[in-house]
């Protein structure tokens, strides 16, 4: 099955849930996972609950994870196993019996069952959200789409903060929460949210929200075989629910909603819709926040380790906002291959990953070549299928090293150039790519002439063209958002989404979904550049160069901008430009105005 997000904060109201389960993805898109399909058996979800039967949007969209989607880098090219766990059940008193010995080393008493540890501390922790949220139109950026109605669960930590998932609160207009055992809903502001973790951090004013409220606090990553609750508000009834089950695996994996790998833990405990953002409790601390499951499966859910959860956290308390996980900016290939690495000068007791491809924009981009082998990351030796040693008998991809790293923060890498040994210091920073994955919570951009749309392309653009978005989208855009590279900061692939027929553009209506190379002359290097160049011509005619200088756009520069007018008005469209950009467009008015005056 297709890796997928089945996010239901972002349902529609026409079908029920049910005949989605079913969705199969087509051989073509499995073709290009290029063998990630023998790891992924069954589809992944997240789990936020909406209140009424409903069908998937443009969000339940397939995610690249094949090697092609060359924008998302990874420092090891092999991709992360998500298989169908063993059906055979694992004895729960033998991992509680661990979870007894670990309480009382820390001088407290057992109770029954690891359920009723979790109650105790969930009662007063645990809080049930509800989301009113409304998603942007791609297709008609101007224009958002219905309001949709969500709820998942939340749980407090130090300082008055709840801790939730990202889905549970994308794209919100409102968000109220409700503490347990009480009947009223108070208003909650979003603080932070971090897409690529799926973690967001919410804030509530009312003092009597906090009466009788307490904290949780964050422990460590649970050993395999250990017992967990999970404690939420899933779907099936209106209180507060627990289940439990016990560790099965701990790895990076695919994170659905923000389209990132991070580690993640795998449990054989229920994690339904609505149980999104409720904490998964071993012993009196939360082990992690539930965040997706496996459909198709039973009982393999997904919960958000504490290590992420902790480097989220204290992100955005040293920087007052989300500021992302590292990338090096390398795609790298195994070298399991003997040949391989006889081939690249390695002696015998060596192992590493080969350099293929280096993100321009990132610093390893002046300091790696390609062919280089990366040896070792922080002294840590990096094994040839690009796995370094995690806990007792454990391994874990070295991305998860990279990931863990502060923004800025230097790493030690060694590398094998021309068979020579070399150590270099390299500054890690988030990257982001060309074509965006995921653009929550912002408005899309969008600027129009003469009756043609130009918008930046981003993978939820594409996304509009349904759920085999893959094989439906144009081919060249599709191919540029998995492949292509930025060069500079700041770029966007810029391009003609649709064309508003009118006579100043009859006989244009063809040239769309092409991207927009040049106009009079200049490269475009994004959307805001874009109006500028159209905004400032000063020449009679505007000549626009689309996709490889094979189609060409002509008009004279005055009756477009006539056009263009009429046309905003008969479409019932307010302004030719977004927010963003129209507030630029006004600051260089005012600049321009104020320079004229002196």
């Amino acid at each position: 099955m297709l890796l997928r997000s089945v996010r239901t904060v972002e349902l529609l109201r026409r079908i029920p849930t049910s005949s989605v389960s079913g969705f199969r993805t087509s051989p073509p898109f499995l073709q290009r996972c290029n063998g990630v399909q023998s790891y992924l058996p069954y589809r992944v979800t997240t789990t936020s609950e909406t209140p009424f039967p409903t069908h998937i949007s443009r969000h339940c969209y397939s995610i690249s994870v094949g090697p092609l989607n060359e924008n998302r880098y990874t420092n090891a090219s092999a991709p992360v196993s998500l298989r169908r766990t063993n059906n055979r059940k694992v004895s729960p008193r033998i991992n509680y019996n661990r979870k007894i010995s670990r309480r009382r080393q820390a001088g407290k008493s057992a109770s029954n069952s690891p359920a009723a540890d979790a109650v105790d501390l969930a009662l007063d922790s645990v809080v049930k959200i509800f989301t009113v949220s409304t998603s942007p139109s791609y297709f008609l950026p101007w224009q958002n789409k219905s309001q949709r109605e969500s709820m998942g669960s939340g749980f407090v930590i130090s300082g008055r903060r709840i801790v939730t998932n990202a889905h549970v609160v994308a794209d919100h207009s409102f968000v109220l929460v409700r503490k347990h055992g009480s009947s009223i809903k108070h208003r909650a502001e979003v603080q932070a949210v971090g897409h690529e973790c799926d973690l967001a951090i919410l804030v509530v004013d009312s003092e009597v929200f906090w009466e009788g409220m307490n904290s949780l606090e964050l422990g460590d990553i649970p050993f395999l075989q250990e017992a967990v609750a999970v404690v939420g508000y899933p779907q099936g009834g209106d209180n507060i629910s627990v289940t439990t089950g016990v560790v099965s695996r701990v790895e990076p994996t695919q994170y659905v909603h923000g389209a990132t790998q991070l580690m993640a833990i795998q449990i054989d405990a229920a994690i339904n819709p609505g149980n999104s953002g409720g904490p998964a409790i071993m012993g009196n601390k939360v082990a992690g926040v539930a965040f997706q499951n496996l459909s198709g499966a039973e009982n393999i859910g997904y919960i958000i380790p504490t290590p992420v959860i902790k480097h989220f956290i204290t992100g955005v308390e040293q920087c007052g906002k989300y500021i992302g996980f590292c990338s090096m900016g390398v795609s790298c290939q195994p070298m399991e291959n003997a040949q391989l690495r006889i081939g690249f000068q390695m002696s015998p007791e060596m192992t590493g990953v080969l350099v293929s491809k280096i993100n321009p924009l990132s610093d390893a981009h002046r300091i790696l070549k390609k062919d280089d082998v990366i040896l070792a990351f922080d002294s840590v030796s990096i094994a040839n299928d690009g796995t370094v040693p995690f806990r007792n008998r454990e391994r874990i991809t070295f991305d998860h090293l990279v990931s863990m790293k502060k923004p800025n923060e230097t790493a030690l890498v060694k590398v094998l150039r021309e068979g020579k040994e070399q150590e270099f210091s390299i500054t890690l920073k988030p990257l982001q790519p060309l074509v965006p994955v995921h653009q929550f919570d912002q408005l899309p951009s969008y600027y129009i002439f003469a009756g043609f749309v130009f918008v930046p392309l981003t993978q939820p653009y594409l996304h509009e063209y349904g759920e085999d978005w893959y094989n439906t989208s144009p081919r060249s855009l599709c191919m540029r958002a998995l492949k292509d590279l930025p060069k500079k900061a700041g770029q966007q692939l810029v391009i003609v989404s649709q064309v508003l027929m009118d006579d100043i553009n009859t006989g244009y209506e063809r040239l769309t979904e092409l991207q927009v190379k040049k106009v009079n002359g200049v490269e475009v290097d994004n959307l805001r550049h874009l109006c500028q160049l159209i905004e400032n011509c000063n020449t009679e005619n505007l000549r626009v160069d689309l996709e490889d200088d094979e189609r060409v756009i002509f008009l004279n520069y005055q009756s477009a901008k006539i056009a263009t007018s009429l046309i905003l008005k008969r479409h019932r469209i307010a302004s030719a430009m977004s927010s963003d950009l129209l507030i630029e467009q006004n600051l260089v008015t005012e600049l321009a105005s104020s320079c004229s005056v002196v």
